[in-house]
């Protein structure tokens, strides 16, 4: 689509996310205790515990902060957490997925529930978006690391579907099934990525301007301030010009 980036929309929320380091390693400790009590506390024997740590790291984590939240998982009266998944509709119908994390579920869900409201969202039944979307292995680089042209190949000798580039980034993604064997293979490669993760990627998206793109980022925000929300995705796309204004607001 003309004027449209396949990065730049992810990009723009990213800048905004980056704004609350605080309260994204407030979330990785979270899945960093969890992950290390539902299975072993050494990352070299425990898969999702290790890629917590690593996309720790990429944000630059401070190593104390790791370490507590691994220690955190051995104490006695740690509360028990339950990943659940939240689905609806936001301004303009864009689908939204709510990837949440937490020690009371009736909190949570009336939490959900009252940003979408207060947003002019609603929240569905589970099943009636992620039908619009579909859960793939992702793994982001840097765009100085190759070509367009390279990465696709790169993306074939790794066993990926496909790799999306722009002048920011390369987007690897692969089935869910085949996450570790394509992470191994792209960092035997390239390194450690800047984000490695399974992801509701969009099969199809909603094109979004003026007020309803104003406040479905504003919904997402409000979202991703709750302290019980891992991880939101959404179907919309927003034109460059759209994304320009956002920013100068």
């Amino acid at each position: 689509m003309a004027g449209h980036s396949k990065f730049k929309n992810i990009q723009y929320r990213k800048g905004a996310q980056d704004a609350k380091r605080s309260k994204q390693f407030s979330k990785l400790s979270k899945e960093i205790t969890v992950a290390a009590k539902m299975g072993d506390p050494d990352p070299e024997h425990n898969p999702r515990l290790r890629l917590a740590v690593q996309n720790a790291r990429a944000l630059s984590m401070p190593r104390d902060n790791i370490e507590r939240a691994i220690k955190k998982s051995q104490a006695g009266d740690m509360a028990n957490y339950d990943e659940l998944r939240y689905e609806g509709f936001g301004p303009g119908g864009v689908g939204l997925i709510v990837e949440t994390l937490t020690d009371n579920k009736n909190r949570t869900a009336s939490e959900v529930r009252s940003a979408f409201t207060k947003l002019g969202g609603n929240l569905g039944e589970t099943g009636s978006v992620a039908f619009s979307f579909n859960q793939v292995g992702s793994f982001t680089y840097p765009a100085d690391k190759g070509t367009e042209e390279e990465m696709m190949d790169l993306a074939i000798d790794a066993g990926a579907e496909e790799c999306e580039s722009d002048d920011e980034a390369h987007q690897f993604t692969c089935s869910p099934s085949d996450f570790a064997a394509v992470k191994d293979a792209l960092e035997a490669k390239l390194g450690e990525p800047t984000e490695a993760k399974i992801i509701w990627k969009p099969t199809n998206t909603i094109e979004i301007e003026g007020q309803p793109a104003s406040t479905l980022l504003k919904l997402m925000d409000l979202l991703e301030d709750n302290d019980d929300v891992q991880n939101v995705y959404a179907n919309f796309e927003m034109s460059d010009e759209t994304l320009a204004a956002l920013a100068a607001e």
